[in-house]
């Protein structure tokens, strides 16, 4: 009896700590990035999928982007189509994009909008090419069918907001043309925080944050500014797939957005910790 009343009590006291945190985030929008590990063992996707859920249910606005890089390359081997890299952005020819518009906006999309209702939340599942939500350019360079985006139309996700949805957005866009275009994940999460001015950004990776050693989990730089970035590139801390990361969260911050942090989605509840403690965890992004 004694212990359940030490526990009631600790719970008790862990919800009263939260509530400045709740206060300062209500009715706020925050985008959260979600990818890698997290992303792909099973008990780590229901806990993000619950805080999520919990996030909304306190009253701010989630807006959940995802990549799929890991599906898309398992598609891609078992038809025995080659998966090419280029500065960190997936090479995208006439079939690849076929595949990443077929698993990004099909079943990865749809398997978290039904995680989601399973464990008792509201979602609702969206891509680029709906309403014209992401359009885009075909990006300079010799990457093949990845987009630059051009604009963010924000009013699918506002509407999905203000029916009490989560909106769940595989990150594929479109010209005028009809040309569909393969959209960095990280680059498209920091877009439509931009263009929703969002409070925070929160991305999600396989490791601590930004390290100055990759193989060493304990040099964590827990704070990047932008002028720090390109000497960080120049001496390849920032690199292959990290680039479009940083580049991401540097543009948010300086567009608007007032908060935006790369965490370990690794760890159980990594973003309930971020948003409801002053510490934090993972690397924060500064102008």
């Amino acid at each position: 009896m004694e212990e359940e009343m030490n526990m009631n009590s600790l719970k008790a006291k862990v919800l009263t700590a939260a509530l400045p945190y709740i206060q300062k985030y209500y009715g706020k929008t925050v985008v959260v990035k979600y990818g890698g590990n997290a992303m792909i063992h099973p008990m780590l996707k229901k806990a993000v999928m619950s805080d999520i859920i919990l996030l909304k249910l306190v009253g701010i606005n989630i807006v959940l982007v995802h990549g799929g890089g890991p599906e898309i390359s398992g598609m891609l081997k078992r038809l025995e189509i080659p998966s090419k890299f280029v500065d960190g952005l997936r090479y995208t020819d006439d079939e690849t994009i076929e595949v990443v518009q077929m698993v990004l906006s099909g079943k990865t999309n749809k398997d978290l909008v039904s995680l989601i209702g399973q464990l008792g939340g509201k979602a609702i599942g969206m891509c680029g090419i709906d309403g014209g939500m992401i359009q885009a350019k075909k990006l300079d360079g010799d990457y093949g069918f990845v987009g630059d985006i051009t604009h963010i139309n924000t009013e699918p996700i506002e509407n999905a907001i203000a029916h009490g949805y989560i909106p769940v957005i595989a990150t594929v866009g479109t010209d005028l043309e009809g040309n569909v275009y393969n959209i960095n994940a990280d680059t498209a999460a920091a877009e439509i925080a931009t263009a929703l001015q969002a409070e925070n950004i929160i991305t999600l990776t396989d490791i601590r944050g930004l390290l100055l050693d990759v193989n060493d989990p304990d040099s964590l730089i827990s704070n990047v500014t932008s002028k720090d970035i390109p000497k960080l590139m120049e001496d390849g801390i920032i690199s292959g797939g990290m680039i479009p990361k940083i580049k991401g969260l540097d543009k948010a911050v300086n567009s608007g957005v007032k908060k935006a942090v790369m965490i370990d989605g690794r760890i159980e509840h990594s973003i309930l910790i971020e948003i409801f403690s002053d510490e934090g965890i993972g690397t924060m992004f500064t102008k």
